[in-house]
Protein backbone atom coordinates (compact mmCIF):
# COMPACT_ATOMS: atom_id res chain seq x y z
CA UNK A 1 0.00 0.00 0.00
CA UNK A 2 1.32 3.32 -1.14
CA UNK A 3 2.03 6.49 1.15
CA UNK A 4 -1.34 8.18 -0.14
CA UNK A 5 -3.36 5.09 0.51
CA UNK A 6 -2.10 4.87 3.90
CA UNK A 7 -3.42 8.20 4.25
CA UNK A 8 -6.52 7.52 3.45
CA UNK A 9 -7.14 4.42 5.17
CA UNK A 10 -6.14 6.48 8.33
CA UNK A 11 -8.59 9.28 7.28
CA UNK A 12 -11.30 6.48 7.06
CA UNK A 13 -10.77 5.27 10.74
CA UNK A 14 -10.24 8.55 12.17
CA UNK A 15 -13.90 9.51 10.86
CA UNK A 16 -15.45 6.28 11.84
CA UNK A 17 -14.17 6.53 15.59
CA UNK A 18 -15.24 10.38 15.46
CA UNK A 19 -18.74 8.90 14.43
CA UNK A 20 -18.66 5.96 17.14
CA UNK A 21 -17.43 8.38 19.85
CA UNK A 22 -20.78 11.08 18.64
CA UNK A 23 -22.68 8.09 18.95
CA UNK A 24 -21.31 6.75 22.16
CA UNK A 25 -20.68 3.62 20.49
CA UNK A 26 -17.76 2.94 22.69
CA UNK A 27 -17.30 -0.94 22.18
CA UNK A 28 -17.01 0.42 18.45
CA UNK A 29 -14.69 3.04 18.99
CA UNK A 30 -12.67 1.13 20.91
CA UNK A 31 -12.32 -1.02 18.13
CA UNK A 32 -11.84 1.95 15.35
CA UNK A 33 -9.33 3.80 17.67
CA UNK A 34 -7.00 0.87 18.39
CA UNK A 35 -6.71 -0.43 14.81
CA UNK A 36 -5.62 4.03 13.86
CA UNK A 37 -3.31 3.74 16.72
CA UNK A 38 -1.67 0.50 15.02
CA UNK A 39 -1.05 2.70 11.81
CA UNK A 40 -0.07 5.79 14.05
CA UNK A 41 1.39 4.23 17.20
CA UNK A 42 2.70 7.64 18.58
CA UNK A 43 -0.75 9.77 17.11
CA UNK A 44 -1.04 12.02 20.58
CA UNK A 45 -4.85 12.82 19.79
CA UNK A 46 -5.27 9.02 18.78
CA UNK A 47 -4.38 7.76 22.03
CA UNK A 48 -5.97 10.69 24.17
CA UNK A 49 -9.01 9.56 22.15
CA UNK A 50 -8.76 5.75 23.12
CA UNK A 51 -7.84 6.66 26.72
CA UNK A 52 -11.42 8.73 26.99
CA UNK A 53 -13.12 5.70 25.34
CA UNK A 54 -11.00 2.67 27.68
CA UNK A 55 -12.30 5.37 30.64
CA UNK A 56 -15.95 5.29 29.69
CA UNK A 57 -15.65 1.30 29.46
CA UNK A 58 -14.77 1.40 33.31
CA UNK A 59 -10.78 0.80 32.30
CA UNK A 60 -9.42 3.50 34.09
CA UNK A 61 -5.35 1.80 34.72
CA UNK A 62 -5.28 1.54 30.77
CA UNK A 63 -6.96 5.02 30.03
CA UNK A 64 -4.00 6.33 32.49
CA UNK A 65 -1.24 4.24 30.66
CA UNK A 66 -2.10 6.09 27.48
CA UNK A 67 -2.06 9.06 28.58
CA UNK A 68 0.77 9.20 31.07
CA UNK A 69 2.52 7.58 27.22
CA UNK A 70 1.26 10.91 25.71
CA UNK A 71 2.81 12.70 28.58
CA UNK A 72 6.10 11.37 27.85
CA UNK A 73 6.29 12.68 24.11
CA UNK A 74 4.68 16.00 24.29
CA UNK A 75 3.55 18.04 21.24
CA UNK A 76 3.95 21.42 21.42
CA UNK A 77 -0.02 22.01 21.11
CA UNK A 78 -0.64 24.16 24.09
CA UNK A 79 -4.80 23.52 24.13
CA UNK A 80 -3.67 19.31 23.53
CA UNK A 81 -1.19 19.61 26.17
CA UNK A 82 -3.93 21.00 28.44
CA UNK A 83 -6.44 18.45 27.66
CA UNK A 84 -3.29 15.74 28.38
CA UNK A 85 -2.93 17.26 31.85
CA UNK A 86 -6.46 17.57 32.86
CA UNK A 87 -6.60 13.96 32.54
CA UNK A 88 -3.68 13.45 34.28
CA UNK A 89 -4.68 15.52 37.12
CA UNK A 90 -8.55 13.32 36.94
CA UNK A 91 -6.77 9.99 36.98
CA UNK A 92 -4.35 10.71 40.09
CA UNK A 93 -1.07 10.69 38.20
CA UNK A 94 -0.37 14.83 39.66
CA UNK A 95 3.19 14.61 39.19
CA UNK A 96 2.87 13.95 35.29
CA UNK A 97 0.16 16.33 35.39
CA UNK A 98 2.71 19.37 37.09
CA UNK A 99 5.15 18.15 34.48
CA UNK A 100 3.14 19.13 31.40
CA UNK A 101 2.50 22.38 33.38
CA UNK A 102 6.08 23.56 33.60
CA UNK A 103 6.64 22.36 29.94
CA UNK A 104 3.83 24.51 28.66
CA UNK A 105 5.05 27.23 30.98
CA UNK A 106 8.11 27.72 29.18
CA UNK A 107 6.19 28.71 26.09
CA UNK A 108 6.82 32.07 24.67
CA UNK A 109 4.07 34.63 24.64
CA UNK A 110 1.11 32.35 25.36
CA UNK A 111 -2.55 33.77 24.50
CA UNK A 112 -4.40 34.53 27.53
CA UNK A 113 -6.73 31.46 27.19
CA UNK A 114 -3.76 29.23 27.58
CA UNK A 115 -2.93 31.08 30.64
CA UNK A 116 -6.21 31.03 32.09
CA UNK A 117 -6.83 27.06 31.38
CA UNK A 118 -3.07 26.61 33.39
CA UNK A 119 -4.62 28.75 36.29
CA UNK A 120 -7.70 26.60 36.75
CA UNK A 121 -5.09 23.71 36.61
CA UNK A 122 -3.15 24.94 39.09
CA UNK A 123 -5.63 25.90 41.30
CA UNK A 124 -7.07 22.23 40.87
CA UNK A 125 -3.96 20.47 42.60
CA UNK A 126 -4.06 23.49 44.91
CA UNK A 127 -0.79 25.51 43.89
CA UNK A 128 -2.59 28.93 44.47
CA UNK A 129 0.26 31.06 44.30
CA UNK A 130 1.14 29.73 41.04
CA UNK A 131 -2.60 30.24 39.87
CA UNK A 132 -3.09 33.45 41.08
CA UNK A 133 0.36 34.88 38.93
CA UNK A 134 -0.98 32.75 35.70
CA UNK A 135 -4.33 35.06 36.29
CA UNK A 136 -2.33 38.29 36.87
CA UNK A 137 -0.72 37.87 33.45
CA UNK A 138 -4.02 36.64 31.44
CA UNK A 139 -5.35 39.59 32.64
CA UNK A 140 -2.74 42.03 31.70
CA UNK A 141 -2.96 40.31 28.78
CA UNK A 142 -6.74 41.52 28.08
CA UNK A 143 -9.04 39.03 29.95
CA UNK A 144 -12.12 40.47 30.91
CA UNK A 145 -15.11 38.87 31.48
CA UNK A 146 -17.04 37.70 34.72
CA UNK A 147 -16.04 34.23 35.11
CA UNK A 148 -12.24 34.69 35.01
CA UNK A 149 -12.43 37.80 37.36
CA UNK A 150 -13.78 35.78 39.70
CA UNK A 151 -11.57 33.06 39.74
CA UNK A 152 -8.70 35.76 40.45
CA UNK A 153 -10.93 37.37 43.23
CA UNK A 154 -11.37 33.70 44.63
CA UNK A 155 -7.43 33.58 44.42
CA UNK A 156 -6.66 36.63 46.25
CA UNK A 157 -9.37 36.15 48.73
CA UNK A 158 -7.25 32.42 49.70
CA UNK A 159 -4.15 34.30 49.34
CA UNK A 160 -5.29 36.59 52.27
CA UNK A 161 -5.67 39.50 50.27
CA UNK A 162 -8.99 40.20 51.33
CA UNK A 163 -8.92 44.01 50.48
CA UNK A 164 -8.16 43.56 46.64
CA UNK A 165 -10.51 40.44 46.12
CA UNK A 166 -13.36 42.33 47.52
CA UNK A 167 -12.44 45.22 45.13
CA UNK A 168 -12.34 42.98 42.15
CA UNK A 169 -15.66 41.27 42.93
CA UNK A 170 -17.02 44.74 43.55
CA UNK A 171 -16.15 45.84 39.71
CA UNK A 172 -17.84 42.98 38.63
CA UNK A 173 -21.38 43.10 40.03
CA UNK A 174 -20.89 46.88 38.85
CA UNK A 175 -20.35 45.57 35.28
CA UNK A 176 -22.41 42.26 35.86
CA UNK A 177 -25.00 42.96 38.45
CA UNK A 178 -26.77 39.90 38.11
CA UNK A 179 -23.34 37.77 38.69
CA UNK A 180 -24.94 35.83 41.34
CA UNK A 181 -21.31 34.29 41.81
CA UNK A 182 -19.20 37.36 42.58
CA UNK A 183 -21.98 38.59 45.15
CA UNK A 184 -21.99 35.12 46.96
CA UNK A 185 -18.42 35.56 47.18
CA UNK A 186 -18.72 38.99 48.05
CA UNK A 187 -20.95 39.07 50.83
CA UNK A 188 -19.12 36.01 52.51
CA UNK A 189 -15.68 38.10 52.59
CA UNK A 190 -16.51 40.31 55.68
CA UNK A 191 -19.88 40.93 57.92
CA UNK A 192 -22.40 42.64 57.01
CA UNK A 193 -22.88 46.19 59.10
CA UNK A 194 -25.97 48.54 58.79
CA UNK A 195 -23.96 51.03 57.53
CA UNK A 196 -22.33 49.11 54.69
CA UNK A 197 -24.43 46.41 52.76
CA UNK A 198 -25.95 45.64 49.52
CA UNK A 199 -29.46 44.09 50.70
CA UNK A 200 -31.24 47.31 48.20
CA UNK A 201 -29.25 45.88 45.16
CA UNK A 202 -29.64 42.38 46.09
CA UNK A 203 -33.70 42.47 46.49
CA UNK A 204 -34.02 44.77 42.99
CA UNK A 205 -31.83 41.72 41.39
CA UNK A 206 -34.51 39.39 42.84
CA UNK A 207 -37.31 41.72 41.80
CA UNK A 208 -35.68 41.28 38.00
CA UNK A 209 -34.99 37.19 38.46
CA UNK A 210 -38.74 35.61 37.32
CA UNK A 211 -39.52 33.19 40.14
CA UNK A 212 -40.96 30.41 38.42
CA UNK A 213 -38.02 30.21 35.53
CA UNK A 214 -37.33 26.40 34.44
CA UNK A 215 -33.53 26.76 33.02
CA UNK A 216 -31.58 25.32 36.18
CA UNK A 217 -28.48 27.61 35.87
CA UNK A 218 -31.36 30.51 36.22
CA UNK A 219 -32.73 28.93 39.10
CA UNK A 220 -29.20 28.47 40.73
CA UNK A 221 -28.72 32.17 40.11
CA UNK A 222 -31.83 32.88 41.75
CA UNK A 223 -30.88 30.85 44.59
CA UNK A 224 -27.68 32.58 44.99
CA UNK A 225 -29.08 35.95 45.54
CA UNK A 226 -31.44 34.48 47.98
CA UNK A 227 -28.21 33.13 49.77
CA UNK A 228 -26.84 36.62 49.82
CA UNK A 229 -30.08 38.05 51.12
CA UNK A 230 -30.22 35.57 53.68
CA UNK A 231 -26.23 36.57 54.61
CA UNK A 232 -26.80 40.20 54.67
CA UNK A 233 -30.25 39.98 56.95
CA UNK A 234 -28.51 37.22 59.10
CA UNK A 235 -25.82 39.48 59.65
CA UNK A 236 -27.60 42.46 60.20
CA UNK A 237 -29.66 40.49 63.24
CA UNK A 238 -33.43 41.03 60.91
CA UNK A 239 -33.36 36.85 61.83
CA UNK A 240 -37.05 36.64 60.85
CA UNK A 241 -36.96 38.21 57.40
CA UNK A 242 -33.06 36.42 57.20
CA UNK A 243 -34.91 32.60 57.56
CA UNK A 244 -37.50 32.96 54.35
CA UNK A 245 -34.52 33.69 52.49
CA UNK A 246 -32.65 31.04 54.04
CA UNK A 247 -35.49 28.59 53.11
CA UNK A 248 -36.54 29.51 49.57
CA UNK A 249 -32.43 29.09 48.48
CA UNK A 250 -32.19 25.94 49.82
CA UNK A 251 -35.26 25.15 48.09
CA UNK A 252 -34.48 25.93 44.92
CA UNK A 253 -30.90 24.03 45.93
CA UNK A 254 -32.53 21.13 46.74
CA UNK A 255 -34.81 20.85 43.53
CA UNK A 256 -31.92 21.69 41.15
CA UNK A 257 -29.45 18.51 43.42
CA UNK A 258 -32.07 16.13 44.87
CA UNK A 259 -30.56 14.05 48.05
CA UNK A 260 -30.28 10.23 47.39
CA UNK A 261 -30.87 8.79 50.91
CA UNK A 262 -31.06 5.10 49.79
CA UNK A 263 -27.74 5.55 47.95
CA UNK A 264 -26.25 7.25 51.22
CA UNK A 265 -27.32 4.53 53.48
CA UNK A 266 -25.85 1.74 51.27
CA UNK A 267 -22.43 3.27 51.12
CA UNK A 268 -22.24 3.45 54.79
CA UNK A 269 -23.74 -0.63 54.93
CA UNK A 270 -20.89 -1.73 52.35
CA UNK A 271 -18.39 0.65 54.32
CA UNK A 272 -19.47 -1.20 57.53
CA UNK A 273 -19.65 -4.69 56.27
CA UNK A 274 -16.23 -4.45 54.82
CA UNK A 275 -13.52 -6.66 57.18
CA UNK A 276 -11.55 -4.77 59.63
CA UNK A 277 -7.71 -5.59 60.21
CA UNK A 278 -7.86 -8.04 62.32
CA UNK A 279 -10.50 -10.03 59.94
CA UNK A 280 -7.99 -10.90 57.25
CA UNK A 281 -4.07 -11.40 56.63
CA UNK A 282 -2.23 -9.03 55.19
CA UNK A 283 -0.35 -10.26 52.57
CA UNK A 284 1.85 -7.40 51.61
CA UNK A 285 3.63 -5.27 53.83
CA UNK A 286 2.73 -1.30 54.65
CA UNK A 287 5.36 1.09 52.68
CA UNK A 288 8.04 1.98 54.83
CA UNK A 289 7.40 5.76 56.39
CA UNK A 290 10.32 7.44 54.34
CA UNK A 291 10.16 11.21 53.59
CA UNK A 292 7.26 13.48 54.85
CA UNK A 293 4.18 12.37 56.39
CA UNK A 294 0.46 13.10 55.85
CA UNK A 295 -1.58 13.96 58.65
CA UNK A 296 -5.24 13.16 57.53
CA UNK A 297 -7.98 15.62 58.94
CA UNK A 298 -11.76 14.33 58.81
CA UNK A 299 -15.25 14.96 59.93
CA UNK A 300 -18.51 16.47 58.49
CA UNK A 301 -18.05 19.32 56.72
CA UNK A 302 -18.37 22.57 59.14
CA UNK A 303 -17.32 20.57 61.56
CA UNK A 304 -14.25 22.85 62.43
CA UNK A 305 -11.69 20.91 60.42
CA UNK A 306 -10.15 24.32 58.97
CA UNK A 307 -9.65 25.86 61.86
CA UNK A 308 -7.29 22.59 63.49
CA UNK A 309 -5.97 22.74 60.15
CA UNK A 310 -4.61 26.45 59.92
CA UNK A 311 -3.55 25.80 63.85
CA UNK A 312 -1.63 22.22 62.80
CA UNK A 313 -0.09 24.62 59.89
CA UNK A 314 1.25 27.14 62.10
CA UNK A 315 3.59 24.53 63.84
CA UNK A 316 7.38 24.63 62.11
CA UNK A 317 7.11 20.86 60.80
CA UNK A 318 3.55 20.80 59.39
CA UNK A 319 1.95 22.61 56.33
CA UNK A 320 -0.99 21.84 54.85
CA UNK A 321 -2.26 20.61 51.23
CA UNK A 322 -5.01 21.72 51.77
CA UNK A 323 -8.52 20.15 50.77
CA UNK A 324 -7.24 17.52 48.16
CA UNK A 325 -8.82 14.33 46.57
CA UNK A 326 -5.29 12.02 46.24
CA UNK A 327 -6.49 9.57 48.57
CA UNK A 328 -9.68 8.89 46.54
CA UNK A 329 -8.02 9.14 43.26
CA UNK A 330 -5.48 6.64 43.83
CA UNK A 331 -7.96 3.80 45.70
CA UNK A 332 -10.06 4.53 41.85
CA UNK A 333 -6.96 3.69 40.48
CA UNK A 334 -5.83 0.89 42.70
CA UNK A 335 -9.34 -0.68 42.04
CA UNK A 336 -9.41 0.05 38.55
CA UNK A 337 -12.52 1.95 39.05
CA UNK A 338 -13.56 5.44 36.81
CA UNK A 339 -14.92 7.90 39.64
CA UNK A 340 -18.26 7.96 39.56
CA UNK A 341 -19.60 9.24 43.25
CA UNK A 342 -21.06 7.44 45.59
CA UNK A 343 -21.45 4.39 42.58
CA UNK A 344 -17.84 4.47 42.19
CA UNK A 345 -17.31 4.09 45.91
CA UNK A 346 -19.69 0.76 45.91
CA UNK A 347 -18.02 -0.87 43.20
CA UNK A 348 -14.75 -0.27 44.88
CA UNK A 349 -16.16 -1.92 48.29
CA UNK A 350 -16.82 -4.81 45.93
CA UNK A 351 -13.81 -5.52 44.93
CA UNK A 352 -12.20 -4.82 48.23
CA UNK A 353 -10.40 -8.25 48.48
CA UNK A 354 -8.24 -7.43 45.56
CA UNK A 355 -7.21 -4.51 46.12
CA UNK A 356 -3.32 -3.61 47.23
CA UNK A 357 -3.20 -1.86 49.78
CA UNK A 358 0.38 -1.48 50.23
CA UNK A 359 0.32 -0.20 46.78
CA UNK A 360 -2.51 1.71 47.12
CA UNK A 361 -0.14 3.96 50.33
CA UNK A 362 2.83 3.73 48.14
CA UNK A 363 1.03 5.80 45.02
CA UNK A 364 -0.74 7.84 47.31
CA UNK A 365 2.97 9.08 49.06
CA UNK A 366 4.22 9.36 45.36
CA UNK A 367 1.74 11.73 44.16
CA UNK A 368 1.58 13.69 47.46
CA UNK A 369 4.82 14.06 49.09
CA UNK A 370 5.83 17.00 46.95
CA UNK A 371 2.99 18.95 48.68
CA UNK A 372 5.10 18.54 52.37
CA UNK A 373 7.44 21.55 50.87
CA UNK A 374 10.56 20.51 52.76
CA UNK A 375 8.23 20.11 55.85
CA UNK A 376 8.13 16.62 57.99
CA UNK A 377 4.56 16.43 57.52
CA UNK A 378 1.62 17.63 55.58
CA UNK A 379 -2.23 18.07 56.29
CA UNK A 380 -5.03 16.17 54.04
CA UNK A 381 -8.01 17.94 55.04
CA UNK A 382 -10.99 16.25 53.43
CA UNK A 383 -13.78 15.47 55.69
CA UNK A 384 -15.14 13.35 53.14
CA UNK A 385 -12.28 10.63 54.23
CA UNK A 386 -14.11 9.93 56.93
CA UNK A 387 -15.30 7.04 54.90
CA UNK A 388 -11.73 6.29 54.14
CA UNK A 389 -10.79 5.52 57.56
CA UNK A 390 -10.25 1.97 57.12
CA UNK A 391 -8.66 2.71 53.66
CA UNK A 392 -5.98 4.50 54.87
CA UNK A 393 -5.35 2.54 58.06
CA UNK A 394 -4.61 0.01 55.70
CA UNK A 395 -2.71 1.97 52.94
CA UNK A 396 -0.65 4.17 55.79
CA UNK A 397 -0.85 2.72 59.50
CA UNK A 398 2.10 5.23 60.66
CA UNK A 399 -0.23 8.12 59.18
CA UNK A 400 -2.35 10.03 61.86
CA UNK A 401 -6.25 10.62 61.25
CA UNK A 402 -7.41 13.70 63.28
CA UNK A 403 -11.38 13.16 63.40
CA UNK A 404 -12.98 16.81 64.25
CA UNK A 405 -16.24 16.37 66.31
CA UNK A 406 -19.07 19.42 66.59
CA UNK A 407 -22.00 19.43 68.03
CA UNK A 408 -24.86 17.95 65.82
CA UNK A 409 -27.26 20.66 65.45
CA UNK A 410 -24.33 23.51 65.03
CA UNK A 411 -23.09 21.14 62.67
CA UNK A 412 -26.28 20.38 60.64
CA UNK A 413 -26.82 24.15 61.01
CA UNK A 414 -23.84 25.33 59.69
CA UNK A 415 -24.24 23.03 56.45
CA UNK A 416 -27.44 24.45 55.71
CA UNK A 417 -26.54 27.73 55.69
CA UNK A 418 -23.69 27.31 53.40
CA UNK A 419 -24.06 27.40 50.19
CA UNK A 420 -21.98 24.64 48.25
CA UNK A 421 -23.48 25.08 44.94
CA UNK A 422 -23.93 22.25 42.84
CA UNK A 423 -22.71 19.45 45.58
CA UNK A 424 -23.10 18.54 48.90
CA UNK A 425 -26.84 17.77 48.11
CA UNK A 426 -27.59 16.35 51.72
CA UNK A 427 -27.31 20.27 52.61
CA UNK A 428 -30.66 21.83 50.93
CA UNK A 429 -33.36 19.79 53.20
CA UNK A 430 -33.47 19.61 56.91
CA UNK A 431 -34.74 16.06 56.73
CA UNK A 432 -31.64 14.88 54.05
CA UNK A 433 -29.52 16.92 56.78
CA UNK A 434 -30.51 14.55 59.64
CA UNK A 435 -30.14 11.34 57.68
CA UNK A 436 -26.75 12.12 55.96
CA UNK A 437 -25.59 13.02 59.64
CA UNK A 438 -26.92 9.46 60.97
CA UNK A 439 -25.28 8.01 58.01
CA UNK A 440 -21.95 9.42 59.37
CA UNK A 441 -22.63 8.98 63.14
CA UNK A 442 -23.30 5.21 62.42
CA UNK A 443 -19.74 5.36 60.37
CA UNK A 444 -17.75 6.95 62.79
CA UNK A 445 -19.36 4.49 65.37
CA UNK A 446 -18.16 1.24 63.81
CA UNK A 447 -14.74 2.74 63.40
CA UNK A 448 -14.21 3.22 66.40
CA UNK A 449 -15.87 0.11 67.57
CA UNK A 450 -13.28 -2.06 64.68
CA UNK A 451 -10.57 -0.29 64.75
CA UNK A 452 -10.42 1.65 68.17
CA UNK A 453 -7.06 3.27 67.86
CA UNK A 454 -7.62 4.64 63.70
CA UNK A 455 -8.68 7.92 64.60
CA UNK A 456 -8.24 10.55 67.56
CA UNK A 457 -11.74 12.85 68.38
CA UNK A 458 -11.23 16.42 68.88
CA UNK A 459 -13.84 18.40 70.27
CA UNK A 460 -14.54 21.87 68.41
CA UNK A 461 -15.87 23.24 71.83
CA UNK A 462 -12.41 22.11 73.30
CA UNK A 463 -10.65 23.46 70.98
CA UNK A 464 -11.64 26.90 71.02
CA UNK A 465 -12.28 27.18 74.78
CA UNK A 466 -9.22 25.76 75.40
CA UNK A 467 -6.99 25.43 72.49
CA UNK A 468 -3.67 25.15 74.35
CA UNK A 469 -4.27 22.13 76.19
CA UNK A 470 -6.54 20.66 73.00
CA UNK A 471 -3.71 20.83 70.61
CA UNK A 472 -0.50 20.00 72.74
CA UNK A 473 -2.73 16.57 72.87
CA UNK A 474 -3.28 16.23 69.54
CA UNK A 475 0.32 17.47 68.72
CA UNK A 476 1.29 14.36 71.07
CA UNK A 477 -0.67 12.28 69.34
CA UNK A 478 0.93 13.11 66.09
CA UNK A 479 4.21 13.11 67.47
CA UNK A 480 5.12 16.71 68.39
CA UNK A 481 5.19 19.73 70.28
CA UNK A 482 2.96 22.53 70.91
CA UNK A 483 4.73 25.50 69.28
CA UNK A 484 3.42 29.00 69.85
CA UNK A 485 2.61 29.28 66.01
CA UNK A 486 -0.18 26.66 66.62
CA UNK A 487 -2.31 29.11 69.03
CA UNK A 488 -2.09 32.46 66.57
CA UNK A 489 -4.16 31.24 63.03
CA UNK A 490 -4.48 34.34 62.43
CA UNK A 491 -0.86 34.46 61.60
CA UNK A 492 -0.65 32.35 59.28
CA UNK A 493 -0.15 33.51 55.60
CA UNK A 494 -0.28 30.76 53.72
CA UNK A 495 -2.94 30.04 51.13
CA UNK A 496 -6.38 28.36 52.46
CA UNK A 497 -8.61 27.11 49.36
CA UNK A 498 -12.00 26.81 51.34
CA UNK A 499 -15.65 28.40 51.89
CA UNK A 500 -14.23 29.68 54.99
CA UNK A 501 -10.99 30.86 54.24
CA UNK A 502 -11.97 34.58 55.63
CA UNK A 503 -13.25 33.72 58.51
CA UNK A 504 -10.30 31.12 59.91
CA UNK A 505 -7.74 33.71 59.45
CA UNK A 506 -9.24 35.52 62.59
CA UNK A 507 -7.89 34.65 65.70
CA UNK A 508 -9.31 31.34 67.71
CA UNK A 509 -12.87 32.39 69.10
CA UNK A 510 -16.17 31.13 70.03
CA UNK A 511 -18.63 32.34 68.13
CA UNK A 512 -18.93 29.19 66.05
CA UNK A 513 -20.78 27.81 69.56
CA UNK A 514 -24.84 27.67 69.44
CA UNK A 515 -25.49 29.46 66.36
CA UNK A 516 -28.30 27.34 66.02
CA UNK A 517 -30.25 29.44 68.95
CA UNK A 518 -30.82 32.15 67.03
CA UNK A 519 -32.84 29.98 64.59
CA UNK A 520 -34.29 27.20 67.41
CA UNK A 521 -37.43 27.55 67.01
CA UNK A 522 -37.17 26.75 63.34
CA UNK A 523 -34.74 24.15 63.70
CA UNK A 524 -37.02 22.58 66.09
CA UNK A 525 -37.57 19.68 63.03
CA UNK A 526 -34.42 19.00 62.64
CA UNK A 527 -33.49 18.90 66.47
CA UNK A 528 -35.95 16.30 66.97
CA UNK A 529 -34.69 14.16 63.91
CA UNK A 530 -31.05 14.55 65.33
CA UNK A 531 -32.55 13.48 68.87
CA UNK A 532 -33.72 10.47 66.93
CA UNK A 533 -30.57 9.41 65.92
CA UNK A 534 -28.84 6.45 68.42
CA UNK A 535 -25.38 6.99 69.72
CA UNK A 536 -24.95 10.19 67.88
CA UNK A 537 -21.72 11.77 67.44
CA UNK A 538 -21.33 14.08 70.45
CA UNK A 539 -18.83 16.58 71.67
CA UNK A 540 -17.71 17.27 75.45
Amino acid sequence: MNSQDLYAAEDRLRNLARRYIDNQQWDAAQVALESLARHVPNDPTVLVDLADVLFRRGRLREATGLVLRVARRLPKDGLLIIGVARRLVAFGEILAARSCLDFLAQAPAPPPELLVAQAHLRFSIGEIASAKALMEKAIAAGVDSPGELHLYAMLLQFSGDVERACTVLEGCLERWPHFGDAAMALVNLRKQRPQAHRLDDVQEQLRRLPRDEPDPGARFVRAEFEYVQFKILDDLGRREEAWPALVRYNAIMHELNPYDADVETAVTDALMRMPALSDEAETTPAPASEGPTPIFIVGMPRSGTTLLDRMLSGHSQIVSAGEIIDFWRQLHWVADVPPAKSHGLLKIIQRGADIDHAELGARYLRQTQWRAQGHAYYIDKLPANIQMVAFIRKALPHAPILHMVRDPIDTCFSNFKAMFGNISPYSYDLQALAHYYGQYARLTRHWHARLPDAMLDISYASLVRDPESTLRHVLEHCGLALEEGCLRPELNASPVATPSSAQVREAIHTRGLDQWRNYAEQLQPLRLALGEIPGRVRQS
